[in-house]
């Protein structure tokens, strides 16, 4: 799950991923590694019904290769209007070793495939990238595939960006103009495209997935899913349950939360606040400031010298910005700022800790932005606010009357915090929004399925919980937990761990599932 809808889909990762090898603990049944190694036999053509990828590269010299794939608005009515899907492709590197194509969704909702991918393929294990095509495209409704785009003109979209008060709002005049403005975009979006609305839900990107499968010539699925990404994998495992090779979820969604109460189109809660984003951002936020305060000024510039300093230090920070924001720096911005910081360690916690500090000292941060590296394929693509609420608000749901949120603000910040605050107003656009999905799924999570699963769950994620990780591996029929004992969300590609990318290669290449109730630990723990 992204850090809010105001900025689901345009978050980059950064890729920190080590390859080490480990002995076998269990194997897949099915084609040993003799068979795996046997380079692959071109595919087929396409079934009836099956889109035809006719790949080219994406721009000259690219080593992506770039295609659309057709595939129906709704797969219940194969005949009618179809969407397009922008795919991307990187071949094995070792095309003699190759094992066949990974499906890569890089979470969300609202996650561009074609984007992100490309951007952290360099972090995948050697192995990895040397035994498998990695394939990623952009779900339906966003980025470059067929996309729910709410506004005329480029302009429209930067005047309606502007209305949403940075971060989450604060103070009844800037509540009703949060709410005023994401009830304006829903008017919007429901005049622009009404049934497209209706069938951007998991499941039918689940369905879109297996098209793709199929275009490739998979006889079953190799799939890496991250943060949102989980619950599509989920989604995908339990609808096709005959058609998983292998299956990595990390930073999981507990798909409970996620669908909520079967029938119960207005909860008393949020889909946040079920998944608990709360409790756990608030931990890590805690962790970050106790391992902060544990190290000197040189390492972390925000320390005040011990951890309960350094909390003190943080409360009274916040205490101030409420009343006397730094430039643009409000309380609200400060605190959106320091929970999205936390998603990576490296550099992100370092450079979390120096704006804080020179807000403390009354000074407007400057953060360094690099320039993002050049896309892949051209044009870049609109990734609006409007993309991620389309999935999310129509397939989890959440507290229809716009009014609840206060409440439900007052009360997660109460065992939260300040990330409580922030978590909670990351769904009142949900609130307003027009559309529920036409296909959903909703369970059960426990169809058996033609190989396990192997499911990853970081302890200190401010995003989906080490809880949220558990659950999945107890809901799925066949699941092996491997704990993630660091920081940050996502263990593959923002925070490194040799031993979780070590234990993911062998999985992936030939089925090795790590032994029950295997730890992993960071290569470096923060400040050190």
């Amino acid at each position: 799950m992204s850090a809010s809808v105001a900025t689901a889909g345009r978050r980059r990762r950064r890729a920190a991923i080590l390859t080490a090898a480990l002995a076998c603990s269990v194997l897949l049944t099915g084609p040993g590694p003799a068979a795996a190694r046997a380079a692959a036999p071109s595919p087929p053509p396409p079934a009836s019904g099956v889109p035809r990828l006719d790949w080219s590269p994406c721009k000259p010299g690219s080593p992506w290769d770039c295609a659309t794939a057709k595939v129906p608005l709704d797969h219940a009515a194969p005949a009618g209007r179809s969407i397009d899907l922008a795919v991307v492709r990187h071949r094995a590197t070792d095309p003699g070793r190759r094992i066949g194509t990974l499906f890569v969704n890089p979470g969300g909702p609202g996650g561009p495939g074609t984007v992100q991918v490309p951007q952290f393929y360099d972090g995948f294990p050697k192995e990895v990238r040397e035994r498998f095509d990695i394939v990623s495209w952009d779900p339906r409704g966003i980025g470059n595939s067929t996309a729910v785009n709410c506004f005329a003109t480029p302009e429209e979209a930067k005047a309606w960006a502007a209305r949403p008060p940075a971060g989450f709002p604060v103070g009844a005049q800037e509540r009703k103009a949060s709410i005023d403005a994401y009830a304006d975009l829903g008017r919007r979006c429901e005049k622009r495209d009404p049934a497209l609305l209706r069938h951007v839900s998991t499941a039918d990107t689940a369905r879109d997935l297996d098209l793709l499968r199929r275009a490739v010539g998979e006889p079953r699925l190799n799939y890496l899913g991250v943060s949102y990404g989980t619950v599509l994998g989920a989604t995908y495992a339990n609808l096709f349950p005959d058609k998983i090779r292998t299956m990595v979820l990390d930073s999981n969604i507990d798909p409970k939360a996620w669908t909520g109460t079967p029938g119960q189109d207005d909860p008393r809660t949020t889909t946040l606040l079920r998944m608990g984003s709360d409790r756990t951002a608030a931990a890590t936020l805690d962790r970050f400031l106790t391992l902060c305060g544990s190290a000197p000024t040189t390492r972390c510039a925000f320390s005040a010298g011990s951890p309960q300093a350094t909390r003190e230090k943080f409360d009274r920070l916040m205490g101030q910005l409420r009343e006397h924001p730094v430039g643009p720096w409000t309380y609200a911005r400060t605190v959106a700022d320091t929970v999205s910081s936390l998603y990576i360690v490296d550099p992100g916690w370092q450079a979390l800790a120096g704006r804080l500090q020179d807000l403390s000292q009354g000074r407007p941060p400057q953060p360094a932005v690099a320039p993002p590296p050049p896309p892949v394929a051209e044009p870049n693509p609109y990734l609006g606010d409007e993309q991620a609420a389309a999935v999310w608000c129509a397939d989890s749901p959440n507290p229809r009357d716009p009014a609840a949120y206060h409440a439900l603000e007052e009360e997660s910040a109460r065992r939260a915090g300040d990330a409580g605050r922030y978590w909670t107003w990351a769904a009142e656009p949900c609130a307003t929004w027009p559309a529920r999905a036409a296909a959903t799924y909703e369970g059960p999570w426990d169809k058996p399925t033609a190989r396990p699963v192997l499911v990853i769950g970081t302890r200190y994620d401010p995003s989906t919980p080490y809880a949220g990780a558990e659950a999945m591996a107890r809901e799925l029929a066949d699941a092996r937990l491997l704990t993630n004992d660091g920081y940050g969300h996502t263990a593959l590609f923002n925070n490194a761990s040799s031993c979780i990318s070590a234990y993911e290669s062998r999985y992936l290449v030939d089925g090795t599932l790590p032994p029950p109730g295997t730890v992993c630990r960071p290569d470096r723990i923060p400040f050190s």
